[in-house]
């Protein structure tokens, strides 16, 4: 009785299939064009099949999965769904630096600032690199101390993982990248929120410019 109590406790439908199908995705493990198919991802992360078909058509629902045939692949982003996602995460981050220039606690700074440094160390890492990049932003989300815009912003950043690659991986625009950072952070720690919406705003232009140039 105890073996089956604890054969129970170990079974994994409390897992959140469709969170570990997106984090794989995030994290580059599943890359557009790639074919997602339920028994392989059902044995990945030991869940039921049926969990599995339930989260594939939530992500397809969401256009992150896109039917090709009887088969769900991870979806692309084609120029102009680029270029729009962009100009969304760019309003939504802008406004999420001006608002964390208000309301940052000194404690949440000196995070973002410290992992401007340690990111200094990755710099010829892009894989990490790209890691700790997202960390950089969802701290700098959290800083805006607005649950509402954190929560738009994550959507925006579920997108963004259909990017297949980092505009970090091109020569040259990781160091630039960081003092970018630098400068978001600089004008969040005084205050200015003006400043802040501007850094991001280069930053992210400076980002869409890199990817552009090297899409194709």
């Amino acid at each position: 009785m105890k073996t089956n109590l604890a054969l129970q406790s170990n079974r994994t439908p409390s897992k959140d299939a469709y969170g570990l199908i997106l984090d794989a995705i995030d994290v580059g493990d599943y890359r557009p064009g790639d074919r997602l198919v339920e028994s392989d991802l059902a044995e990945r992360f030991g869940v039921s099949r049926t969990p599995v078909r339930e989260a594939l058509q939530r992500l397809e629902t969401q256009s992150l999965l896109t039917r090709d045939g009887r088969s769900l692949i991870v979806s692309s982003l084609d120029h102009n769904e680029m270029s729009e996602l962009y100009a969304v995460r760019t309003e939504l981050e802008g406004l999420a630096a001006k608002l964390a220039a208000q309301h940052a606690t000194k404690e949440e700074i000196r995070v973002l600032q410290d992992r401007i440094e340690m990111d200094r160390e990755r710099v010829d890492d892009p894989t990490a690199l790209s890691r700790s990049n997202r960390k950089f932003h969802k701290q700098l989300h959290l800083a805006s101390h607005n649950r509402f815009l954190v929560q738009q912003l994550d959507l925006v950043y579920r997108s963004m993982a259909l990017l297949a690659t980092t505009s970090l991986a091109v020569e040259g625009r990781s160091a630039v990248a960081l003092d970018e950072h630098q400068a978001i952070v600089t004008a969040i720690s005084e205050g200015d929120q003006a400043a802040a919406y501007e850094a991001v705003r280069v930053h992210l232009s400076e980002a869409f410019v890199t990817r552009l140039k090297h899409s194709t």
